[in-house]
């Protein structure tokens, strides 16, 4: 009986030991198989982001109100054609980028959100304030006028908030 347990407890103890060390190993081995497949993931992923978010930053910067009013811009135009001008422009501004959302934070994207809905107000407040046979450039200058004196604008606020989460990329 001594015998056996000669044998066989240094037999179990080398079974342990090496059942610990393999597991270890393969632990190992997998923890840096799953870095390596993230690593060429982020290889691909962060491009794409990246165009992700250059876009957005177009797509606000292009409607800020200012660049948005000369874009858009017609003299012959009357207000109330003005406003839907501006509003179809927006529209399709943010329609277009609209599938970029996959690549940004919730957060992000509901102040892009935000700043579409407040700058659309923007343009229906003041058109409410001028009589429809306005020209476009007595609207463009209210609309510029009630910009110029926002404090919080959300825009701006979009575009610092793009700015940090790329930032945060790196």
């Amino acid at each position: 009986m001594i015998e056996i347990l000669k044998f066989s407890i240094p037999a179990l103890l080398v079974i342990v030991v090496a059942y610990v060390v393999l597991d270890k190993l393969l632990k190992a081995d997998s923890n840096r198989r799953n870095y390596e497949t993230k690593l060429k993931q982020q290889a691909v992923v962060t491009p794409v982001r990246l165009r992700a978010y250059e876009r957005l930053m177009l797509v606000l910067e292009r409607t800020t109100p200012t660049t948005l009013i000369v874009s858009a811009f017609d003299p012959g135009l009357t207000a109330m054609n003005f406003q839907a001008k501006l509003l179809d422009t927006i529209r399709e501004e943010y329609g277009h980028n609209a599938s970029q959302q996959i690549y940004v934070s919730n957060e992000l994207w509901t102040a892009i959100r935000a700043s579409q809905e407040s700058l659309t107000k923007l343009v229906n407040i003041c058109a409410l304030q001028i009589e429809p046979e306005t020209t476009a450039t007595g609207l463009a200058e209210i609309i510029l006028e009630v910009y110029s004196q926002s404090e919080n604008i959300p825009v701006e606020i979009a575009i610092d908030l793009l700015k940090r989460e790329v930032k945060s990329l790196f």
